[in-house]
């Protein structure tokens, strides 16, 4: 261990209801705490697997914390509180290699309707955004709120901005939006508040995937490429019709430029 490394504080418990128990590594959204998450998660996938936790239900691993949902007449709650805060003491921490993704983002203001704000309240031009938005690599650190809606860390302290004060009512499927520190795009049209920055073509969301139905998961990393319209409209074709493979989008598995 890095002597130099802050202390990562003790794991806590908290009830929540009468047949959940989450367990809380942290305050902060941070590698390291993620970590521990990630970690005790895959020792509780151990532990079910060998029948040892009979009556635990699921688990839901977030930023900081595992929520376990277990069945109140099939195990006590204070036994299991008790096994999870020693497993959350023995547990090791974990770092998922996930897939690395270049996913192309059109930044023009059609889809960019926060973009010059943003820029205005940083005194940059809207190109330096765009520019931070390309260089940075995000890392996924859990899905939520909707299927696929991936919670990214890794904006840059540059770009931070707060939630917008009135959410909107409409935001269209594949939005590129920022909050905070986080960034995200959303996999269906729904309401929000996070500022949009950019629109990609690509279905962040494929029910007919069996295997992966959701095109981002925990671990995986992503860079945003940007296009201009005539490269989104074509690529938004090629995705209606069926001839865009996702699969292309793994940097690993691409030579030279992602797009036709």
């Amino acid at each position: 261990m890095n002597a130099f490394a802050p202390a990562l504080p003790d794991a806590r418990l908290l009830p929540l209801g009468d047949a959940a128990l989450t367990v809380e590594f942290g305050s902060a959204i941070a590698p390291q705490i993620h970590a521990r998450v990630l970690g005790f998660a895959s020792a509780l996938a151990g532990l079910a697997a060998s029948g040892r936790i009979d009556g635990v239900l699921e688990w839901v691993p977030t930023f900081r914390s595992v929520t376990v949902h277990f069945d109140p007449d099939r195990i006590a709650g204070e036994a299991l509180a008790a096994d999870l805060l020693a497993l959350a003491r023995t547990s090791t921490s974990l770092t998922v290699a996930g897939a690395h993704w270049r996913i192309p983002v059109c930044f023009e203001p059609e889809f960019a309707p926060d973009l010059d704000e943003l820029a205005a309240a940083k005194a940059m031009p809207r190109e330096r955004v765009v520019e931070l938005m390309t260089q940075t690599v995000f890392s996924v650190y859990m899905l939520g709120f909707q299927p696929g809606f991936s919670y990214m860390g890794g904006l840059p302290e540059a770009l931070e901005m707060p939630r917008l004060a009135s959410p909107r009512k409409r935001v269209p499927a594949g939005s590129v939006a920022v909050a905070q520190r986080m960034c995200a795009a959303y996999p269906w049209e729904s309401p929000g508040g996070w500022r949009l920055l950019g629109r990609t073509p690509v279905p962040l969301f494929d029910a007919a995937d069996a295997e992966r139905p959701a095109l981002l998961a925990p671990g995986d990393q992503v860079r945003w490429q940007a296009v201009d319209r005539g490269a989104y409209e074509t690529l938004q074709a090629r995705c209606a019709a069926g001839t865009f493979e996702r699969a292309s989008l793994r940097i690993e598995a691409v030579s030279g430029e992602v797009l036709p």
